[in-house]
């Protein structure tokens, strides 16, 4: 896969590939609305330029809406309790099911997933075998939804002992201690 930006954020990428993963759910920011797949357009170009969508591929308003499901679906299993949700596993299962992965051996031997095609499900499918390769490498488990529901950013839990809750505690961090202390004090009152 190719270079990957975050949008405007302070988070620390993912490793490897998986930064593309990260990249791709941050294609939504929840708190400003922004959305890069607002249009088929914005689509073609973030999967043109980070996942190897063939310059023949169509796209359609119907591909645009199941980019945004897949999307949502990853956003799910990365937010914690609900990695089991089965409504977000379906849908990865159905892409992963017409992206076409097969398994192949790189240069150095290794096994690792690659689509076969460069349709739109391919360059999904790209997507879920840097999922699989972070699961098998152990990074899987630090890429993580932030807390904070007005935000809801995917950020790389890089402490030691995976704790990471929100993607900045200078920002989510800060407003749900606030908040929580607002709280504590409107019931000390009360």
């Amino acid at each position: 896969m190719r270079s990957v930006e975050l949008l405007d954020h302070e988070s620390k990428p993912a490793p490897g590939d998986l930064r593309f993963v990260q990249a791709y759910v941050n294609t939504l920011d929840v708190e400003s609305g922004r959305d890069r797949f607002a249009d088929v357009g914005g689509l073609r170009t973030w999967l043109a330029t980070h996942c190897g969508l063939g310059e023949n591929a169509r796209l359609g308003e119907a591909d645009r809406l199941t980019a945004i499901e897949f999307r949502e679906a990853l956003r799910t299993v990365l937010t914690e309790g609900q990695e089991s949700e089965e409504s977000a596993l379906t849908v990865l299962d159905e892409v992963s099911a017409r992206s076409g992965l097969r398994l192949g051996t790189t240069d150095g031997g290794r096994l690792e997933l690659t689509p076969t095609g460069d349709d739109m499900y391919a360059s999904l499918g790209r997507l879920l075998a840097a999922v699989h390769t972070a699961m098998l490498e152990g990074s899987w488990e630090r890429l993580k939804i932030c807390a904070a529901d007005e935000c809801r950013w995917a950020f790389y839990d890089a402490s030691k002992n995976r704790s990471g809750t929100w993607c900045s505690m200078q920002t989510c961090g800060n407003r749900a201690k606030v908040r929580e202390h607002r709280h504590r004090q409107r019931s000390a009152e009360a």
